[in-house]
């Protein structure tokens, strides 16, 4: 292929035995694509073996096929037009290789589905038609195949068109266009022949050049997922550089930048790309990194984006289509990763809004789990914010895959984001990280000047657990021992920063409750800035509480401590202290914890 041409991957699905491979070589035979002499050798080989030749024999490369008469796995083959340069991906139409279809359509930009017209729509002509329109693909047409065997008939050709068009307005899919082809003829492949003289659109070939080329991932808005941060110190270098693979768009010398979901921004210092020389910029597909004028933390699996540009969604609800592959189905109540760009987070079943039964295609199912084979749109919650993009936008960082047991069930891609709990004050944080003014002190050099990282300690259990006297004992010692600490109860808040809000209806489910945290969670923000270490205590907290304070605090920053023998709520602690302890006893247990992860010096 020449490089300056126009490239385009286009896929081919339907049911087993509906003439895909034939049409695939019939295109190849048809606009010169075959290797000299292919065809020849083909038609010959068969001769001897006393078989009719047949195009599809242009495809049969693997071993299986041959022996089985089924696509097993998603070959990639090359021809051209005038127009431009074609890779047709033949995805498998048995439903035991359902993944390899996924796999197959994944890449592609448009597809051709193919339907037998003596044998109509069967069950894989349906699922195929949802599987590509699920996975993003927004340009499809139709092959009605094998019009040759049904007399050419423009009444079944009409039949199945109606058919097939009222199952596609089921899901909202609406075709290009259908087409009465013959594979094994030739007839609408590259040309109109007079066998179908009531048919008057365009052929194959034309159709296909007619498809709309995606707009190049360089001149999309940039996203980056953070591989990781990787730090030099030998010879003096201090560089931390932001390391990853650019998805889309591409991003220079000068550029501000954010990572969502935390909100951060800075400015790119310089580009970093191994064993090569200076950079001014990188772009869509390298793996490269930069560094940041001013150095602030971030993590893996947040997305760089460029301050200027239209940024990803940030929830943790999220509207998904998806297939499910496990053996065992996708049930509700249960925890699965999910693993979308460079993040892997919790994440369990909301809502099942409707299935595609595996069996009788069914699109109104009400199920309450997902079976294998099965495509379907659900609710899904994850246990953090996480930022991604929705497909009709950049289709890269809407793919998602669902890890259970340390292998893959299930992928799709996200549809919609949803609003959740912390929607509003995720948009007050980035509005606070906007216009956040910050001074010439860096966190890396108050926590080198105070011997300590900045951290949110929060002691929480039943109200009748000492957990005020275990705060303020560790505020103590810490501060003999000549750390910068500072605790706060949860109280103190009350009659200061929330003296606005009625104390007695902090508990009451009005709203009050959630901003009560959110505030909380600003102060700790500003103290854990400074470079301090800030313990709170507070009764009962719940994962929702802590979920509050983790949109406006950096939650690799938080310590979550239960104290208590009995726990009476649903939070996710990362520590639990027994109250039969003395506070010496569970003081040193917290100390500890301190120095395993640096946040304080450990001496040995």
């Amino acid at each position: 292929m020449i490089d300056d041409r126009q490239q385009m991957n286009i896929v081919i699905a339907g049911h087993v035995d509906h003439g895909k491979s034939t049409i695939i070589g019939r295109l190849l035979a048809d606009t010169d694509s075959l290797p000299d002499g292919k065809l020849e050798a083909v038609r010959e080989n068969c001769r001897r073996n006393s078989k009719p030749f047949e195009y599809a024999f242009l495809l049969d490369a693997l071993k299986d096929e041959q022996a089985q008469g089924i696509t097993i796995d998603s070959a990639r083959v090359f021809f051209s037009t005038p127009l431009r340069d074609y890779i047709i991906i033949d995805a498998p139409g048995h439903i035991e290789f359902l993944k390899n279809m996924v796999t197959g359509a994944s890449r592609a930009e448009a597809a051709l589905l193919v339907i037998d017209a003596n044998e109509g729509v069967r069950e894989n002509s349906r699922r195929h038609g949802y599987m590509i329109s699920m996975l993003g693909i927004k340009q499809m047409a139709v092959l009605v195949n094998k019009m040759d065997l049904v007399g050419y008939s423009e009444a079944i050709y009409r039949a199945i068109v109606s058919e097939y068009s009222e199952f596609l307005k089921g899901i909202n899919v609406k075709p290009r266009c259908f087409l009465p082809v013959s594979g094994f003829q030739g007839d609408s492949i590259s040309k109109l022949t007079a066998q179908m003289p009531w048919y008057k659109g365009k052929t194959v070939l034309e159709v296909l050049d007619d498809f709309q080329k995606e707009k190049p991932q360089k001149d999309k808005a940039f996203r980056m997922p953070v591989q990781g941060v990787y730090k030099f110190t030998r010879f003096g270098d201090d560089r931390r550089i932001v390391a990853g693979t650019v998805e889309t768009g591409e991003l220079r010398i000068g550029d501000e930048v954010v990572f969502l979901p935390s909100g951060k921004r800075s400015r790119v210092k310089t580009i970093e790309s191994f064993n090569t020389g200076p950079q001014s910029f990188i772009a869509a597909g390298d793996a490269a990194g930069f560094t940041l004028d001013e150095q602030i933390y971030i993590t893996r699996g947040e997305i760089a984006v460029k301050a200027r540009e239209k940024a990803p969604k940030v929830s943790t609800r999220l509207r998904v289509n998806l297939f499910w592959m496990g053996k065992d189905p996708f049930v509700k109540n249960k925890d699965y990763k999910l693993k979308i760009g460079t993040i892997n987070v919790p994440v369990r079943i909301e809502e099942i809004i409707k299935i595609i039964d595996a069996s009788d295609l069914n699109l109104n199912v009400e199920k309450d789990r997902v079976e294998r084979h099965d495509v379907a749109e659900c609710l899904l919650k994850v246990k953090t914010n996480i930022a991604f993009d929705i497909a009709e936008e950049i289709e890269g960082l809407s793919r998602f895959v669902i890890v259970d047991n340390y292998e893959i069930r299930g992928g799709g891609i996200i549809r919609e984001e949803l609003d959740d709990e912390q929607s509003w004050i995720r948009d007050k944080v980035y509005l606070r990280n906007t216009k956040w003014i910050r001074g010439d002190i860096m966190p890396k050099q108050r926590a080198e000047r105070y011997n300590q990282k900045a951290k949110l300690i929060l002691i929480t259990g039943q109200k009748d657990a000492a957990r005020k006297e275990l705060a303020k004992a560790l505020e103590k010692r810490l501060f003999e021992e000549g750390k910068l600490v500072y605790y706060l109860g949860l109280g103190s808040l009350l009659y200061g920063v929330d003296a606005d809000i009625k104390s007695e209806e902090i508990g009451t489910e009005n709203g009050n409750r959630t901003e009560h945290f959110r505030r909380l969670a600003e102060v700790a923000n500003i103290m854990l800035d400074s470079g301090m270490i800030m313990i709170l205590s507070a009764a009962d907290m719940t994962q929702e509480d802590l979920e509050i304070i983790k949109v406006v605090v950096n939650s690799n920053q938080i310590d979550t401590i239960w104290l208590g023998d009995d726990v009476t709520t649903d939070l996710q602690f990362d520590e639990k202290l027994s109250d039969l302890l003395s506070i010496q006893e569970n003081l040193e247990k917290i100390k500890s914890r301190l120095q395993e992860t640096g946040v304080i010096f450990s001496p040995w």
